[in-house]
This record gives C-alpha cells, structure tokens and sequence, in this order.
C-alpha cells in the first residue's frame, strides 16, 4: 500500500466514523439521536483510533495536514513527501463525508433541521466571532501536534503515531476544548466534507457556510505550525 493510498483509507475511516457519530446524533430518527456532546467526542476519539492504526505500518498515519506540516517543520518528515500526504488526506475526508452520507441517507431526508445536516459534514462556532473561533482552533490543533511530537519521540517508546495514546487526546481536546468551535483541529476533516455538503442532493439543505471555512483550515494548520516550533524551542533548550 503506497503512502497516498494509506493517508486516502485512513482519512476516510476517520471521516466516516468522525462525521457519522454526528449523523447518529443530530440527524431524526437514528438510534442515537440526541445522545449528547459525549458520545461525539467519544465516537471522535475513536474514529482517530481505528485511522491511525488501520494505515500507520503504510504512511505513519498522519491522516491530517496540520500533523504533516507540523511533523515536517519539526524536521520529522520529509518536505517532498507532504504534497503526497496532504492530497490522499483530503480525498480521503472526501469520500468518507460521502460514504456518512449514504450511509445516512433517509435519515438526511426526514431530518427538517438544515444547520444539523450541515453540522454532519463540517464544523461551525457555538458563538460567532471569528478571532475568538480561530483562536479556538489554533489551540486545539497546537494541543494535538505538541502531543504528537512528543509521542513519536523515540525515547517515549511508542512508535510514529500511536494509535491509542493519540486518540485519547483528540477525545481530550474534544472535552476540554471542543465546544467552542467543535474543534475541527484537521484542515481536510472540515474543507473536503464541506464541499461534499455543497455538491450532494441533500433535501433542505442550507448554504455551506463559506464566510466561515477559512478558520477550520488556517487556525489548524497555524497551531500545527506554532507547536512543531515550540517543540524545537524546548528540544533545543530543555527544560531544567
């Protein structure tokens, strides 16, 4: 399995995992509807879990742009590798947004609620103000890719990406931090599913928020940046 193939896989798994515990959710008529802000986190957390073991003998499964860049700025990654990563990434959140889609299907149709079929597919500020909502996600997404560098550090002794300690922050910053933008934290997890909202035949959608996309790509890919620095800074200058 190439890189490409593996990111494309691992990012749709998430995506089909990720986005459908929102459909469970807030879509009519599911078994889950109404299950609450836990159980998306939790289905999340997840959702990165089985992404990231399913492809990382393949790619290191990054499955995520702000992961890839930061890794790369750190000089853990090879700068001729991420346009690669970066594109199997957001074809990947593609197709998994289309596969939560049919899989959801009727429940789409009996659903009157236009703001939660658009919140199936991508993420939106429970306040809007949007320095505050980048700011959100600049955080989040600095949370995660600190995190990451420090679990792919050979002294810690769990491999590139472990699947399970990394979940478990995604569903951490998804508890303490998700609820102000719903933490996107993953540039591809937000654009691509936003398009796919945009071009599928869902009854009684609403527009796809465009005025607000920018914040789920530029306040991740900036965090992922800001930690692969402060990761070098402190690398270079441990702490006493």
């Amino acid at each position: 399995m190439t890189p490409f193939i593996a990111e494309t896989i691992g990012t749709a798994l998430l995506l089909l995992l990720g986005d459908g515990v929102v459909a469970n959710v807030v879509l009519q008529r599911t078994k889950g509807q109404g299950a609450g802000w836990i159980v998306i986190t939790l289905g999340w957390g997840m959702a990165v879990f089985v992404g990231v073991f399913t492809v990382a003998a393949y790619s290191g499964a990054h499955i995520n742009p702000a992961v890839t860049l930061g890794l790369a700025v750190a000089g853990k990654f090879d700068w001729a590798s991420v346009p690669v990563y970066l594109l199997g990434q957001f074809a990947g959140a593609a197709l998994g947004a289309f596969l939560v889609w049919l899989h959801y299907r009727p429940h789409f149709a009996v659903t009157d609620d236009a703001d939660a079929k658009l919140a199936v597919f991508c993420t939106g500020p429970a306040l809007r103000s949007l320095p505050a909502n980048l700011i959100s996600e600049v955080s989040g997404t600095f949370v995660l890719v600190f995190a990451v560098l420090y679990l792919a550090a050979p002294e810690v002794g769990l491999g590139a990406l472990d699947a399970l300690p990394v979940a478990l922050v995604v569903l951490g910053i998804g508890l303490s931090l998700g609820g102000t933008t719903g933490y996107a934290i993953n540039p591809a997890r937000d654009l691509s599913p936003r398009l796919m909202h945009s071009l599928l035949p869902i009854p009684g959608k609403r527009d796809s928020d465009w005025g607000y996309a920018w914040i789920p790509v530029v306040g991740p890919v900036a965090g992922g940046i800001l930690a692969a620095l402060a990761y070098l800074a402190l690398t270079a200058n441990p702490l006493p």
